[in-house]
């Protein structure tokens, strides 16, 4: 009897902890979207400054922002599929992630999908992912 009711909270502990984790994960990506919107505020800003100054207005460097380090969208993206043990499709990914409309995100999600796939990290059934 104390068997199943240790399991029963261990099963418990587990749905409270991913609810924490898909709670702060929202919550970051809803930061890093408003951080983004500043950000572009202030190139805003500062382009109308050089243009009513007369100044050359900067470029930004041709790479975009700042990337995350090699293998961290891979990491976030085992994260996600591991919080959801019903699979999420591709679609669910990219809106969790906060990359539906960004090409460049949509084909790193794809990549990284494709790369856990093939390492066994993940397995693919009725066109969603599961943790394997």
């Amino acid at each position: 009897m104390a068997e199943g009711n240790f399991a029963d909270f261990i099963a418990r502990e587990r749905e409270r902890l991913h609810a924490e984790r898909e709670k702060i994960f929202n919550q970051q990506h809803e930061l890093q979207t408003k951080l983004d919107e500043i950000n572009r505020e202030f190139a805003a800003i500062e382009a109308y400054e050089a243009v009513k100054t007369g100044k050359a207005v900067r470029q930004p460097a041709a790479r975009g922002p700042q990337r995350a380090r090699r293998g961290s969208k891979r990491e976030q993206l085992l994260e996600l599929i591991k919080q959801h043990p019903g699979g999420l499709a591709r679609k669910d990914i990219l809106d969790r992630m906060g990359l539906k409309g960004d090409k460049a995100g949509e084909m790193s999600i794809s990549n990284a999908l494709t790369a856990v796939t093939k390492a066994n990290q993940v397995t693919r059934r009725d066109g969603r992912y599961f943790a394997a």
